[in-house]
């Protein structure tokens, strides 16, 4: 067992250290702040406070773990060993910088309480985050981090023990619309054909009238050939369905209609659905809660992993409401139009409260990949490069990469043939493993 010394034991130390060591590396923890009790023990320890006492494993802490509430937070990006870190601490400590105070700021997401200009559907931008500004946003830094902790504590501790933990890569299928000429209704099909004709968009007016005569197959029907897919390479998937009423942003089959509720079924069949939650939602907790008991009703069973439309996430907000839903999982963490790591992360975590101080029983699943950050890259082969890239920092801490595909994307042909792309990304994964 790790035993930790510290002047001050918090709700914010405990979460940070019992995710690092425990939840991570697989390291029995406990915390003192008795100089005596932690002089006699004998196996593994750390100090973490301000001074050491006497020559054991140190590392000098920031004030962060110690307040309450938020406040201004300087921030200073140096080097660990090619490794972007902050909060640094002196030439005394064990470790070059406060990784523990670092992790917390950003797993609890600190930077997104901090005043910011929000975009037009309330989201925060990657660009104000401390990681797009200093270039480490496609690393998974908080996992680069504790692996290079264990290390240095291996190398200290003969006796340490930790368990290993193993790659691991899911395929998050977003199904905001689930097609795109079909089971729409008549008067929904005659306005959006009127539209297209208004617009000359002349191929559209072809698939919608061959779809519509069963000449030929809505192109985002692509749910047999992706389960199909799935199977093939043995990839873990899980489909996120909206099952809500129609609205602006919320333009899904409608809900009555008996053959999208077949389709759900169907899917469920062969592999996890799950609540792509919809905008009009976001911050109606009675509608939220209507949508996720009227699609358990389709595939009878509970429904417990969310996303919200257009990864929408205002903390602490939305993180309340799902637990008010009952979701206990969440696959919302992560930038729409960026690659990379929104909570610094390649590993699940427990969301932390910041202005109520308390860990929350909702597991945040933070993803790194979207097809629509990928769609800015022009060349299919730099993209497998780039997947690549951050797919080795993600096996090298034996983390969890998570990819984030939209229904509509994967069946359009306009600019590439997506879904052949995205079966190159999951052979990928298949051969790598």
């Amino acid at each position: 067992m790790l035993l930790i010394y510290t002047h001050k034991i918090t709700p914010r130390l405990t979460y940070i250290m019992r995710h690092i060591f425990v939840n991570m590396l697989g390291i029995e923890l406990d915390f003192t702040t008795k100089v005596e009790e932690f002089i006699k023990h004998t196996g593994p320890k750390i100090t973490y406070t301000k001074q050491p006492l006497q020559n054991e494993f140190f590392i000098r802490s920031n004030e962060l773990l110690f307040e309450q509430g938020i406040n201004d937070v300087e921030i200073s990006v140096g080097d660990w060993e090619g490794i972007p870190c902050f909060f640094s601490n002196g030439e005394r400590s064990n470790i070059p910088f406060d990784i523990f105070a670092a992790s917390f700021f950003l797993l609890a997401r600190y930077e997104e309480y901090l005043p910011h200009v929000k975009d037009i559907h309330g989201r925060f931008s990657p660009k104000d985050s401390i990681a797009y500004q200093n270039d480490f946003l496609q690393k998974p830094v908080v996992d680069l981090w504790a692996y290079k902790l264990l290390d240095a504590l291996k190398e200290r501790f003969d006796d340490l023990e930790y368990r290993n933990r193993s790659y691991d890569y899911i395929s998050i299928i977003d199904v905001a619309t689930s097609h795109c000429y079909a089971n729409r209704g008549i008067a929904r099909g005659l306005a959006g054909l009127i539209m297209d004709l208004g617009t000359l968009k002349l191929k559209r007016v072809y698939e919608r009238v061959a779809v519509r005569f069963n000449r030929l197959k809505d192109p985002y029907d692509n749910f047999a050939a992706l389960i199909a897919m799935h199977k093939k390479y043995g990839v873990k998937c899980n489909f996120f369905f909206q099952f809500a009423d129609y609205s602006k942003y919320d333009k899904n089959v409608s809900t009555n209609s008996m053959k999208f509720k077949s389709l759900i079924k169907y899917v469920a069949d062969y592999v996890p659905v799950s609540l792509a939650a919809s905008y009009s939602s976001f911050s109606n907790l009675e509608l939220l809660k209507k949508e996720k008991s009227n699609l358990e009703e389709v595939i009878n069973r509970p429904v417990n992993n969310s996303k919200m439309r257009y990864n929408r996430v205002d903390v602490p907000e939305t993180y309340r409401n799902l637990i008010a839903a009952e979701f206990t999982d969440d696959y919302t963490m992560g930038y729409t139009f960026e690659l990379g790591f929104r909570a610094g992360t390649c590993s699940p975590f427990q969301f932390y409260d910041i202005p109520l101080e308390v860990k929350q029983p909702i597991k945040v699943h933070p993803f790194a990949i979207h097809d629509y950050a990928l769609s800015k890259i022009k060349k299919d082969n730099v993209v497998l490069q780039q997947i690549q890239r951050i797919q080795k920092d993600v096996k090298d801490v034996q983390g969890t990469l998570i990819a984030m595909f939209t229904n509509e994307l994967l069946g359009n042909n306009d600019e590439r043939n997506w879904l052949r792309l995205y079966e190159e990304i999951i052979k990928q994964q298949h051969v790598q493993e």
